[in-house]
């Protein structure tokens, strides 16, 4: 189960929202062990695409650095489908290579209402898992 603070999700979503129509991505992290999102890092899709996402790799390096340095892991690796539903696509899972984190992902497919969900990607294996929201 993946417990996320409330104000957590709610920026991933305006996230989602303010990059339709293309695919936004980043990642919550907390401090290494804790399985506990604390602080969200937006990241540019360097695709720039409605239908895949790309983290920039010079923004990644930089990114896990900083993690690295602050004792951090990325608990959530998030990104949105603007026209599907909210589940990996075979890309998704075949560039899924964090198999502690949490795959988010926020579906803008209707824009009056974003559907967030959570799954575990390992060793190509997609596991769905309940998100509780936390005050």
């Amino acid at each position: 189960m993946l417990q996320l603070p409330r104000a957590l999700h709610d920026a991933m979503v305006a996230h989602a929202r303010r990059d339709h129509p293309d695919e936004a991505c980043g990642l919550l992290a907390g401090p290494l062990g804790s399985d506990r999102p604390t602080r969200i890092v937006e990241m540019l899709n360097a695709a720039r695409s409605p239908t895949f996402y790309e983290f920039d790799s010079m923004e990644q390096l930089q990114v896990w650095r900083e993690l690295d340095d602050r004792d951090e892991e990325p608990v959530v690796i998030y990104h949105s489908h603007t026209a599907t539903e909210a589940y990996p696509s075979r890309t998704d899972v075949s560039l899924a290579s964090e198999p502690g984190a949490h795959y988010v992902l926020v579906s803008t497919a209707d824009p009056e209402t974003a559907v967030v969900r959570s799954y575990r990607i390992v060793d190509g294996e997609v596991t769905e898992e309940p998100v509780e929201l936390v005050d």
